[in-house]
């Protein structure tokens, strides 16, 4: 998922925590919380005055943890899960990947909607243990890949990729992964709050919705953010 805290997400690979130990550490800095632009869907979220979003990058970094960025709903993800449960027809009976995952709330939302199958993909491997927990919260069933899946193709019907544009190079290496795609027939839709890296063209927009984002992490109270689907250049 995109992340503005401070300056974005680096696309980097930490270290894997031991399952038990990142259940632990999840379960000690969250909270069983539903966002507020998907209230039907539960996950393991920071709070917003919790010690855990007080820390800077460089105070986690030294205790050897990423940025928990699987810890907070963002917008993007937001308004893309709220898309799909909206309008379940998206996804029904296909094969889903949901790409730089997070929390897990998009990929839960396509099993909610009727997805045959779903892939949460995230190279944090926190994410993988937090989706585990989440999927239990909403009793759906969701498999995760912690691998960097850019320029590979499984044979997925659908792709989802909320905040996703956030980071100059990282943005331009999905650009031609989402044109290869789109181009064997997969749909790709992105949800964005107006990240910086947002391709200007090959986008239809499917929808806008304000949603509510915290202070803390965010320069708004409410992000407008959009649902796009991935066109490419050729259309």
């Amino acid at each position: 998922m995109g992340r503005s805290l401070p300056h974005g997400r680096p696309h980097t690979r930490p270290m894997k925590p031991a399952a038990r130990t990142a259940e632990a550490f999840i379960r000690a800095n969250t909270a069983l919380l539903r966002p507020p632009h998907v209230p039907e869907i539960a996950l393991h979220l920071a709070h917003e005055a919790h010690d855990l979003w007080r820390r800077t990058e460089e105070e986690l970094a030294e205790i050897g943890l990423p940025p928990p960025f699987w810890a907070f709903a963002w917008a993007g993800g937001q308004g893309l899960a709220r898309h799909i449960l909206d309008h379940p027809q998206i996804v029904h009976g296909g094969k889903v990947l949901d790409f730089a995952t997070g929390s897990g709330l998009v990929a839960i939302a396509a099993a909610r909607a009727g997805a045959a199958s779903v892939v949460a993909a995230d190279i944090d491997p926190f994410c993988e243990t937090a989706i585990r927990l989440n999927a239990q919260a909403n009793d759906v069933s969701i498999a995760f890949d912690g691998s960097d899946l850019v320029g590979s193709d499984d044979g997925w019907n659908v792709v989802l990729a909320g905040d996703v544009f956030y980071e100059k190079p990282f943005a331009q290496g999905l650009i031609p992964w989402f044109e290869a795609l789109r181009a064997r027939g997969a749909q790709i839709l992105v949800g964005d709050p107006g990240r910086s890296y947002l391709p200007k063209h090959g986008l239809e927009k499917l929808a806008m919705y304000e949603v509510p984002v915290t202070r803390a992490l965010e320069d708004a109270e409410v992000k407008h953010t959009t649902v796009w689907r991935f066109i490419g250049s050729s259309i």
